[in-house]
């Protein structure tokens, strides 16, 4: 895989920041959760495609509805990246669900429960 470039970088800054706004201000869908965010995005070096991780705060139901309202949405999230970003073409965006956080959430529970069952049984043996 390729490293970025300074300018693919910052055109993925860019794309993220406004992704977020369109998202967060200006659609009216309302399968499309209120806890919703841009995680990443990364921008074809050609500027052809676009791939936006998403992550939603809820549940599995949430989750889909959210996903499946942004790929309605997307003709007009497009419209609205090209009206603000000044990019030679405007990327075809593939939203992706992100899950890291909540799998990071969960493998934090479950090292806590560990340490606390290790210190648990330290405490009977003294």
């Amino acid at each position: 895989m390729r490293k970025n470039s300074i300018k693919n970088t910052r055109i993925n800054g860019e794309v993220q920041k406004e992704l977020s706004v369109i998202i967060r201000n200006e659609i009216k869908d309302p399968r499309i959760h209120p806890m919703t965010s841009v995680m990443d995005v990364e921008v074809a070096p050609d500027l052809k495609t676009c791939k936006a991780y998403i992550s939603v705060f809820g549940d599995k139901e949430a989750k889909e509805a959210t996903i499946r309202g942004l790929k309605n949405a997307e003709g007009y999230i497009r419209r609205q990246l090209a009206k603000t970003l000044n990019l030679r073409n405007t990327p075809e965006i593939r939203f992706i669900l992100d899950e890291s956080i909540e799998y990071g959430v969960n493998m934090s529970k479950l090292i806590d429960s560990v340490t606390k069952k290790d210190e648990n049984t330290s405490e009977e043996d003294a």
